[in-house]
């Protein structure tokens, strides 16, 4: 069985590959198309989480220009970080209450970076299922297990295990050996022989390969171009 947290993560990938080479946005859904796209998701069809998802990666970009302004992390860094919390987010947003989805997105996508902050300062980075993430309106420790242990879809399972095939599929036909390095350790994937501890920044990622910040966003830059372009291609397993 897939792990659901190693979804999240591959998604930010899918994600990155989604967004053009300009670093454009898609741009933002119309009310009543917002509202389809939740009420499908919520009745399990993946595709319109992903449009949902999609389209507001925009907020994630605005949540980090006006609150991380003056941190020492490189914006897409935090783009990525924040990414991880409007997945959790179009996962677990009831719209049956009274709250607007951008509203709830926006708190998962701040709690997501500040986790990322807090783990940077007591010095630990690892991110595990069972970490607590949250409290319940009783006061008890959620973790992502217990967010998504309940919410297993087999036939989203069989979708990604598709697009995970075809990813990897990519991966090993188009990019070189330090494509593949660096993609493992930003993703937190696994790239032919490079098998990640868990996903990293691009400082993180330059200070582990001795080279620039600058050469190592160049590098991932390539390197998603090439894989946008098998998957604008298509192809099959």
């Amino acid at each position: 069985m897939l792990s659901l947290f190693k979804m999240i993560l591959e998604n930010v990938l899918f994600f990155a590959l989604h967004i053009d080479s300009t670093n454009s946005f898609p741009g933002q859904l119309s009310k009543k198309e917002e509202l389809e796209c939740i009420k499908k998701a919520a009745q399990g069809d993946s595709k319109a989480r992903d449009k949902l998802i999609n389209h507001n990666l925009r907020l994630v970009a605005f949540i980090v220009k006006k609150n991380y302004p003056d941190t020492n992390e490189d914006p897409e860094d935090l783009i990525s970080i924040g990414t991880i919390g409007l997945i959790k987010a179009a996962q677990t947003f009831d719209y049956e209450r009274n709250v607007n989805f951008s509203t709830y997105a926006g708190k998962c996508i701040n709690n997501q970076i500040r986790m990322y902050f807090r783990k940077i300062k007591h010095k630990n980075t690892e991110v595990h299922i069972d970490d607590p993430i949250d409290s319940d309106k009783d006061g008890n420790t959620v973790s992502l297990a217990d967010i998504f242990c309940d919410d297993t879809n087999v036939e989203d399972e069989a979708a990604l295990s598709i697009e995970r095939k075809r990813l990897y599929r990519f991966i090993e036909e188009e990019l070189d050996e330090r494509e593949k390095e660096i993609i493992s350790k930003r993703y937190g994937i696994r790239c032919g022989k490079y098998i990640p501890e868990r996903i990293m920044t691009q400082r993180e990622v330059a200070t582990c390969l001795d080279i620039s910040r600058s050469y190592v966003s160049r590098i991932e830059k390539k390197a998603l171009q090439k894989l946008r372009a098998r998957f604008d291609e298509g192809g099959v397993i």
